[in-house]
């Protein structure tokens, strides 16, 4: 039963005032048997006082608003957190009977938003590998093996990708980071008709390497027949287990997004995140909270900056 302390920090600086500063935060993690929160507190710039609710998918979301002028907006979450092993699936269950559970559920409320795939440019050609994947095998062996797919075609790379990067930029470019593992995965897994939600969280491997440590993670949850939902980790080729902590579950990234909002003021500002894992043996994990990880200035438009060497490299061996 691992004992984390994670500590996670969002900083916003704008060049000049802004104002109405209107904000949603999903920083509360989910809790049930396999995940409990021993203690949080969230603090935020100028102290407002912050409104929940549980959203359509059971996680916990925040609002809240920092009207007066400002030109840093910090939300420092610090929340203590204990988490248990859970018994894997066993495919004792015929796989036809398996697949046939699958198929039973796409009109189940509960369900349907997690078996749509959606229409993007490089659907089909992603189709067409996905196909070799038949239903010769069960659900999990499937999943399993898309994981080791992903895992082993995409390329982790930081800084190449940002939450607005399409599907289509993700495939041609091979490449990014956890939320695009997580998100191929995702649209592999239901165009297969295995139900598949993003999970969105953090990875605490007391520095075992492990891509994502010290950062906000994510992975997939396929939905196992007669065993429910089940983290398929792409970014490590691993399943999700008790060093993964989770905050919540959705569709997609925009339904998971830790925080997100708007205000009134220029357009012009940056964005750092930082993440430090605190271990139960009081080891503590911080490589970047030394310097909160600096995301690329948002603006209208954008900049050649915000395209490093490695994609300009890709994008233009495609135009060959």
């Amino acid at each position: 039963m691992p004992r984390f302390k994670i500590n996670h920090v969002t900083k916003y600086s704008y060049q000049v005032p802004v104002i109405d500063s209107a904000n949603q935060v999903i920083l509360f993690p989910l809790q049930d048997e396999h995940q409990e929160v021993i203690k949080q507190k969230l603090k935020i710039t100028n102290d407002p006082p912050v409104e929940k609710y549980l959203d359509y998918y059971g996680n916990e979301v925040g609002l809240f608003m920092h009207a007066e002028p400002h030109t840093e907006l910090v939300i420092d979450s610090r929340i203590e957190v204990i988490t248990y092993p859970r018994m894997m699936p066993v495919d004792s269950v015929a796989r036809e009977e398996q697949w046939e559970h699958l198929i039973s559920l796409k009109n189940e409320v509960p369900f349907i938003d997690f078996y749509n795939v959606g229409r993007f440019e490089a659907q089909d050609e992603i189709r067409k590998i996905v196909e070799g994947y038949d239903h010769k095998k069960t659900p999990l062996e499937i999943s399993k093996e898309l994981t080791e797919y992903v895992y082993t075609t995409f390329k982790y790379i930081t800084g190449i990708t940002s939450v607005e990067t399409t599907l289509n930029e993700i495939w041609d470019l091979k490449a990014g980071v956890c939320q695009d593992f997580a998100h191929m995965l995702l649209v592999m897994l239901r165009m297969l008709g295995i139900p598949a939600r993003y999970v969105s969280g953090y990875i605490c491997p007391n520095k075992n390497g492990m891509r994502g440590e010290g950062a906000t993670h994510a992975w997939v949850e396929a939905y196992i027949p007669y065993y429910g939902w089940l983290g398929m980790d792409p970014t490590n080729n691993c399943i999700a287990n008790e060093l993964h902590v989770r905050l919540a579950v959705g569709r997609n990234f925009s339904d998971c997004s830790p925080v997100k909002g708007s205000y009134k003021g220029t357009a012009k500002h940056v964005l750092h995140v930082g993440v430090s894992v605190s271990y139960e043996d009081g080891h503590r994990h911080d490589d970047n909270m030394a310097v909160l990880t600096p995301q690329h200035p948002k603006e209208n438009g954008k900049s050649e900056e915000d395209v490093n060497s490695y994609r300009r490299y890709m994008e233009m061996q495609q135009q060959q």
